[in-house]
């Protein structure tokens, strides 16, 4: 496995990119490359049952993501023999990670409703089989994303616990329950709790929106470091700003026109052959409904960029929205605007967390 270091600069917190499927792709993780990769990179989850194969395009992403940064290998599934298949795949095709995630977080229903992903929560019991089977299959680093319950936290310190008896070298929390999914406030005092149960470092996750908020979190948490999933499809960028918040260096601030190029990156970034002009701006509504959260607080871009059809149409609206009269110069929010939410059937799920 490829060596992990303390931090990539030593003495800050840890960050993480939160492993979301069909967003953490090799042409996303580039993309951070180039607005500044955080120190973890996680893939999408590769499913695992009786007639599971490793997908290429995840392959793709862990061998040429560009970023240098090490990259770990998200798992999902409940079969112990088909985990233990994988694991041995992964080693023997000598894929470059840094260590094996077990995903015990997605609130996908039709992720759960298979036992899978944060479905596992429900059964204490296969996560202890789960979790020692992987511990013995893994050589090197086995980590855990997970929530902190199925529909309560019924079941938490008991997980915690098998946790620390089958030696995870790192645990990512996600602190809301499965079915909450995204809706509800983040529960960050789970954290704290894992922070101060476990012997591994702890990752919080859940709505860190910008670099304050990062820094309350670690302040209310205790955590090791960060992950980060729907805030850096809002804001690339959000990885180097907390770098350059942790150094005590001036903080980059992007400007709308920044967003206008970004937005470009993405277009180039989400195209490919087999995905024609309609789908394709289809497909980057996915993304944009993040960008639009900081854009105007009356959420006109969010209303027009839902209704173009073509690349035409969204050049049209990211000019008029992003840089026309004078908005290019206009500094980007760090937070999303109070009020102005993502659709429903926009938003994407990650390993499943964002």
């Amino acid at each position: 496995m490829t060596p992990i270091p303390e931090t990539v600069v030593p003495g800050q917190p840890w960050t993480a990119l939160a492993p979301m499927q069909d967003v953490t792709t090799l042409p996303f993780m580039r993309l951070l490359g180039k607005y500044g990769a955080p120190d973890l990179l996680f893939t999408e989850y590769f499913r695992v049952h009786g007639h599971s194969r490793l997908e290429q395009h995840i392959v793709d992403s862990i061998n040429h993501n560009g970023t240098g940064r090490p990259v770990f290998a998200q798992l999902i599934g409940e079969s112990l023999s088909d985990l233990e298949r994988t694991v041995q795949t992964i080693e023997s095709e000598q894929l470059p990670v840094a260590g094996i995630d077990l995903n015990m977080g997605c609130p996908a229903p039709k992720v759960y409703k298979k036992n899978v992903g944060g479905g596992l929560l429900r059964q204490p019991s296969k996560v202890d089989e789960v979790l020692g089977c992987l511990r013995a299959a893994v050589k090197g680093r086995f980590t855990v994303k997970m929530r902190i319950g199925f529909d309560s936290d019924e079941h938490f310190d008991t997980i915690l616990d098998l946790i620390i008896k089958h030696k995870v070298d790192l645990l990512s929390l996600h602190a809301r329950t499965v079915k909450e999914a995204y809706r509800s406030e983040v529960h960050y005092e789970y954290i704290k709790r894992a922070v101060e149960h476990l012997d591994c470092p702890v990752l919080a996750n859940g709505n860190i929106t910008s670099v304050n908020k990062a820094q309350w979190v670690l302040n209310e948490t205790g955590s090791a470091g960060l992950m980060i999933g729907r805030s850096c499809i809002r804001n690339p960028w959000i990885f180097r700003q907390l770098r350059e918040h942790f150094a005590g260096k001036p903080v980059f601030q992007p400007t709308l026109g920044d967003v206008r190029v970004y937005v470009e990156d993405l277009v180039l970034a989400t195209s490919h052959s087999g995905r024609k002009d309609r789908y394709h701006i289809n497909h980057m509504k996915k993304f944009l409904n993040f960008v639009g959260l900081s854009v105007d607080k009356e959420g006109k871009f969010l209303y027009d960029m839902r209704r173009a059809k073509s690349k035409m149409d969204l050049d049209f609206i990211c000019d008029r929205h992003l840089i026309d009269g004078g908005r290019a110069e206009q500094s980007y929010p760090d937070e999303p605007i109070r009020g102005l939410v993502a659709r429903p059937n926009c938003e994407t799920h990650s390993g499943c967390t964002l």
